[in-house]
């Protein structure tokens, strides 16, 4: 089962001054886990978006760590390609596992993948597919990029999350990632309006 779902602009170091790792939108799926307060639901809120925030962050240093041993630049900015289609087919991604207690009681695997100056994540139960965890993202991704025009000008990530909503409904419903067929790839696409690249 996959735990949550993240969207982040990693950041990176800039000359004047480092660029922060930002959360532009994160989901969790599943029953939050008890805590020692349980009648204090703005408490444990916020410990679950300072646990998504601390994955975020560890997803934005292993993009940085690959970026900065490829030695490719980083690019802190969206650029404004409206019109060109991103290839996904080699981009950067990869696996690392959260011990128990960092940030979650219990262990958790992470796949990310990380596509111009954004990145996405799944964390995942430890006896999850991780294959097929990276074909999910590889799925979601070109489908969130074509849906929310995010290499257009503005940030359009921040204005309109119940496109990421509808998607994540659709492709990993309560958490459940699917073996989708190119058929119910073509049809989510035409229900939405979405030309994804592959």
């Amino acid at each position: 089962m996959v735990r949550a779902f993240l969207l982040l602009a990693p950041g990176g170091p800039d000359p004047p001054r480092p660029a922060p790792c930002r959360v532009l939108y994160a989901r969790a799926f599943g029953t939050p886990i008890p805590e020692t307060s349980p009648g204090d639901p703005p408490r444990r809120r916020l410990r679950r978006k300072e646990q998504l925030l601390a994955v975020a962050r560890q997803v934005a240093s292993q993009c940085q760590l690959l970026q900065s041993s490829s030695g490719r630049p980083s690019a802190p900015q969206l650029p404004q390609l409206p019109d060109e289609p991103v290839l996904l087919q080699d981009t950067p991604g990869g696996l690392f596992q959260l011990p128990p207690g960092d940030p979650f009681p219990e262990r958790a695997t992470v796949a990310w993948l990380s596509v111009v100056a954004l990145a996405f994540a799944l964390v995942c139960d430890p006896q999850e597919n991780l294959s097929l965890a990276e074909i999910t993202l590889r799925r979601l991704a070109p489908r969130l990029l074509a849906s929310l025009r995010l290499l257009g000008p503005g940030a359009d990530v921040l204005l309109r999350p119940e496109t990421i909503d509808v998607l994540l409904d659709r492709l990993l419903p309560h958490g459940q990632m699917l073996f989708l067929n190119e058929h119910f790839l073509q049809a989510v696409d035409r229900e939405m309006g979405i030309k994804a690249s592959r």
